[in-house]
């Protein structure tokens, strides 16, 4: 391997801290059948889901949000007062304004920082993090948070078989700081959008353009429409180019990482993209089974995943990719640091 390692101006910026959380009640594809035509089985075998974990009543993405910034908080032994700015990578947030970086600053009382969200569907926390990691390279920050988390049921017809069985919700968050002495945490991104791609997953209802009213509910403008094929077909073929491309302009293949990390959108994407990388399934991360899609929170609850099983240690080389509603997609290349 010939890792070519970008020159920064400045400093390096690694993760030091990972939290997840996802709500403890759960909707398994034997409860789907109760409410739907479908089958485990025909569940199972198209997006590699059994379950998915759903929000109560009475919380919104900013309480999931809160519960995975604590969770790196004490991971990394610091008061919320020591973060500087948090970046929250959502499409559900609690409400349209505030956003849910002033909630989620105000609930764990990280007085004196600044922060926004990052609207880029399920590429919403690979977004969030560049943004993030350039905050600290720059020299801005020290200390940023940067979190992705939906509440993915929120917005569901669980009368649309096609759509109701894909998402759950969940959240996850990292500590962005700067490198020590001879780390090189992250490498590269490479991010692109296609607003073509807009009709095709998106959500009409609640915006300046078809603002709430009895019949934009009635047409059910308030959830998630998705033309399946056509999000299938784009996101096999640009995570591939994407990933591909954050490799080769480093100077590696997909044989020299330790692992791939991807959106938990369905696995199907995943394997082809992995094929396309000439990766292994054991190294590659899939959790969908158990969560669903949970848009800006699967790669946090990805890695937590790897974690757990012994996958992710020191000095790995790790490739991160999405692909989400807009169409947007993106790829990180890291040194996990941690």
């Amino acid at each position: 391997m010939s890792l070519t390692v970008r020159p920064i101006v400045g400093r390096r910026a690694k993760i030091t801290a990972l939290g997840t959380y996802v709500p403890p009640d759960v909707i398994t594809n034997k409860d789907l059948e109760k409410m739907v035509e479908t089958t485990d089985e025909w569940i199972l075998t198209r997006t590699g889901i059994r379950e998915r974990h759903v929000l109560a009543k009475g919380l919104g993405v900013s309480d999931m949000c809160v519960q995975a910034a604590k969770k790196v908080l004490e991971q990394r032994g610091i008061e919320a007062s020591e973060i500087e700015a948090i970046i929250v990578g959502t499409v559900t947030p609690d409400m349209l304004f505030p956003s849910t970086a002033c909630l989620v600053q105000d609930k764990i009382g990280a007085k004196g920082a600044w922060g926004f969200d990052v609207s880029a569907g399920c590429s919403g926390f690979v977004f969030a993090l560049q943004a993030g990691v350039k905050l600290v390279e720059s020299g801005a920050h020290s200390k940023v948070l940067v979190i992705g988390a939906d509440a993915n049921t929120r917005m569901t017809d669980y009368t649309d078989r096609a759509t109701c069985v894909l998402f759950g919700d969940g959240s996850g968050a990292v500590l962005i700081e700067p490198c020590e002495e001879g780390e090189i945490g992250f490498i590269d991104f490479v991010h692109e959008i296609d607003g073509s791609g807009g009709v095709s997953l998106n959500l009409k209802g609640g915006g300046s353009l078809n603002p709430t009213t009895h019949e934009t509910i009635d047409k059910k403008m308030h959830v998630i429409y998705q033309d399946g094929p056509a999000v299938f077909k784009f996101a096999v073929r640009k995570m591939a180019e994407t990933t591909l491309k954050v490799l080769e302009r480093n100077g590696i293949t997909g044989a020299d990482l330790a692992l791939f990390i991807p959106h938990q959108a369905n696995k199907r994407i995943i394997m082809a993209t992995a094929d396309r990388l000439q990766m292994p399934e054991d190294r590659v991360i899939i959790n969908i089974e158990k969560y669903g899609n949970t848009s800006s929170g699967t790669i946090p609850l990805a890695m937590e995943t790897a974690i757990e099983e012994g996958k992710l240690k020191k000095g790995d080389l790790v490739l991160l990719g999405a692909m989400g509603a807009g169409f947007t997609v993106g790829a990180a290349l890291l040194r996990w640091e941690i």
